[in-house]
């Protein structure tokens, strides 16, 4: 029983270890420039996406604007519309 305790307590102190050597890396200049690295990258992958987004809510609110132009009269099936005339 003895030996499961100490490496319990061996691998519990290999586990802390690491844990304190990564934390402490991240406070390092090269640790700091990873992360400003990091979240420069996500925040452009960010904007890239929302654009993306952007320009396919655009490009299809334009064919609605082109549809009802084309045919100002003409709703929508289920619109709130046709539900009030219905009732």
């Amino acid at each position: 029983m003895k030996i499961w305790w100490f490496l319990t307590g061996a691998g519990a102190g290999i586990y802390a270890a690491v844990k304190a050597r990564r934390a402490a890396e991240v406070f390092t200049p090269e640790g700091m420039h990873d992360r400003m690295a990091g979240l420069q990258r996500g925040w452009s992958v960010f904007t890239d996406e929302v654009r993306t987004g952007m320009g396919e809510k655009e490009d299809e609110l334009r064919h609605r604007m082109l549809l009802s132009l084309d045919s100002p009269k003409a709703l929508p099936a289920g619109s709130e519309n046709e539900r009030l005339e219905h009732h």
